[in-house]
């Protein structure tokens, strides 16, 4: 008896040794490790445990620190493959299997990196073509701690087929596939994204203390997440009241009340949608939603329908400051409003909501159709679907969700902070529209992560991104852009070494914020990476704004990256999207026209111009200005006149 004790007791003990043995999640079967660069491999053992790591025919060795943690260095590689790698203590032992030795490339952004292939155009077609066995894909889950993390929690390396390509990133697997046919090496795509991501939740603490604008910010970090909760109650409370203001339940009370004044709630366009994109982010609690609605005087006094949508949580019904429903109402609700409930003229419809059933997740908003929100009568239809108010409820319980924008630095604690140090050629970025409305700060905020992101790797690695697409309205200089002076800020940052940029103003969707030509984009990134990694002979950019020099009422402006001489991607053969301003400031789009490198502007009123802007709106569609090998010219403006966005900052 005793013997089997001892024997049971040896075989625990083994089994806490072998959940000691540890590699980091990055390196698991199939995974990619780039070349030519020396290759950290690490993870976690016993503390003070020697730890063997063999890969090929290198082998290295080293003692667990006091916190369990080993690092080895291996000497670089060339592409190749495939190896395996043995990790073992003298209790334990752990294979990794079919290791390539390629091209890694980190990617990041928010959701048009993150979108994938199947969302992309032309799937079917694309999903015959994605048989690579040596690109592989690994997704880093979303993940947010208020601590930065030793490694992530799931993750594995996906080889690209007809199956599985269809979660991979869109952009990232058609850029690996033109690296890979074009080089003949394995190409790894490490892909840390996150739709709706704010720039600030990619960004360290330690690099937020280095900016004046972002260290008061970092000083006052929450420790915990309890404390991050009241933190952004206050901040969404702040941005809802202008001041720290709590309401009280008396308060909140009133908002159901006739002639209740809530002209100062959130505007939405449409109530459709979760809230958490309509400016009350992460919230999940009860909350109200309000509209006047005007009702002539037949159909006040007949029976109407009133249509809200789909909302399954309990919610109650106030017309006028009387509740006329309350209750859970399933699917596509449509609620009979008894004769002479309604008076002639404006009245006040509130609704006030309960926390979602199902799913729970979804927090507040409705489902359906604009055709679903109406009031009608058997002589009348009102469609109710744009111009209401929100107000979430802070006086009752609430509590908020633990996602990307929550809290800066959170998204690089958890994302970013456990690939460091895992070796890569560089990275990929496409991130920027969560930003637009503080598109000045992002000539700060871009640059910081950049640098911050290769000093946390310990080198300049290369860093491409792509410029903010077309989305929204096509507006003129005199109105102004928050886009365009985001795509400004994205140029700007084209002074950091080893930076690069595609520009996709023409393949966006004016009416879509994730436009589903990924090739182009991908495309184009590659060319930077072809031409500046690989060192091939492609033109590897759209043309850039070099210089302007101004003559009586002409503008003439020169571009880098013309290639063989500028073209108008137009039927006619004429430019569109030029804009000239004098010594007024009025911009008026004015006559272009090209000659070699150079575009000429004159200015239809004969004044001496001061400034040209080209593309200068959110979706600039007319823009038609390329250069030989149909890449389209970034949008620029010439002058500094004060932008839009000036002193809007994070907080």
């Amino acid at each position: 008896m005793k013997h089997f004790i001892f024997l049971l007791f040896l075989s625990v003990s083994n089994l806490t040794s072998f959940a000691q043995l540890k590699l980091a999640r990055l390196f698991s079967d199939h995974v990619v490790l780039q070349r030519q660069k020396p290759i950290p491999v690490w993870g976690w053992a016993n503390p003070g445990e020697n730890v063997k790591v063999a890969l090929s025919n290198q082998i290295q060795t080293i003692q667990a620190n006091a916190n369990g943690k080993w690092v080895v260095k291996f000497s670089a590689m060339e592409a190749g493959g495939p190896y395996s790698m043995q990790v073992s203590t003298n209790t334990n032992k752990i294979e990794v299997k079919d290791i390539l030795i390629g091209e890694v490339w980190l990617l990041s952004g928010q959701s048009n990196m993150e979108w994938t292939v199947k969302q992309a155009k032309n799937f079917k077609e694309e999903q015959k073509n994605a048989n690579f066995p040596q690109i592989r894909h690994f997704f880093v889950e979303h993940e947010v701690t208020i601590q930065p993390q030793a490694d992530l929690k799931s993750g594995n390396w996906q080889i690209s087929s007809a199956q599985t390509v269809g979660d991979f990133s869109a952009i990232g697997f058609f850029f690996a596939r033109e690296l890979h046919q074009k080089l003949n090496i394995p190409i790894g795509l490490l892909h840390a994204s996150w739709g709706g991501s704010q720039i600030e939740g990619w960004i360290s603490k330690e690099a937020m203390l280095t900016n004046d604008e972002l260290k008061n910010y970092a000083n006052n970090l929450p420790n915990n997440w309890a404390e991050a909760d009241s933190f952004h109650d206050k901040n969404v409370r702040k941005k809802l009241f202008g001041s720290d203001f709590q309401p009280s339940t008396a308060d909140e009370k009133k908002y159901t009340e006739p002639n209740y004044d809530f002209s100062k709630w959130v505007n939405t366009e449409s109530p459709l949608g979760q809230w958490d994109w309509k400016g009350i982010w992460a919230f999940r609690g009860k909350g109200y939603m309000a509209r006047t609605i005007e009702i002539s005087d037949e159909m006040s006094k007949q029976e109407t329908t009133l249509g809200l949508g789909v909302q399954d949580s309990f919610n109650e019904i106030y017309i006028n400051g009387n509740m006329i429903a309350a209750g859970v109402f399933k699917g596509n609700r449509k609620i009979t409003i008894p004769v002479n409930t309604w008076k002639a003229g404006n009245n006040q419809l509130i609704i006030k909501f309960g926390s979602r059933l199902d799913p729970s997740w979804y927090g507040l908003g409705l489902e359906g159709t604009n055709e679903d929100l109406y009031v009608s009568s058997s002589s009348e239809r009102i469609n109710i679907a744009k111009d209401w108010k929100l107000m979430p409820s802070f006086a009752e319980k609430h509590e908020y969700v633990h996602s990307s924008n929550n809290i800066g630095t959170t998204i690089f604690n958890g994302m970013v902070a456990p690939l460091i140090p895992f070796s890569i050629r560089g990275t990929l970025w496409y991130q920027g529209e969560s930003n637009a409305s503080r598109a000045y700060q992002y000539r700060q905020s871009f640059p910081l992560m950049i640098n911050d992101w290769r000093k946390q790797w310990g080198e300049d690695f290369s860093f491409y991104f792509v410029q903010l697409s077309s989305f929204g309205a096509n507006q003129d200089s005199n109105q102004g852009s928050n886009w365009a002076e985001l795509r400004e800020a994205q140029v700007m940052t084209l002074n950091l070494p080893k930076t690069g940029m595609a520009v996709t103003i023409d393949v966006g969707n004016e009416n879509d914020i994730h436009p589903t030509n990924k090739q182009d984009v991908a495309k184009r990134l590659a060319a930077t990476a072809l031409k500046n990694d690989y060192f091939q002979d492609v033109l590897p950019s759209g043309p850039l704004y070099q210089s302007a020099k101004f003559e009586k009422d002409k503008a003439i402006i020169t571009f880098k990256f013309a290639g063989n001489g500028l073209i108008a991607k137009d039927k006619y053969g004429y430019l569109k999207g030029f804009e000239i301003a004098g010594e007024d400031k009025v911009f008026y789009y004015t006559k272009a026209e090209i000659i070699g490198d150079k575009v000429i502007i004159t200015h239809p009123k004969g004044q001496k111009p001061l400034a040209v802007r080209y593309a200068w709106s959110d979706a600039p569609i007319e823009a038609n200005l390329f250069n030989s090998i149909g890449f389209p010219a970034s949008p620029f403006r010439t002058d500094s006149w004060k932008s839009m966005t000036f002193g809007q900052k994070f907080e």
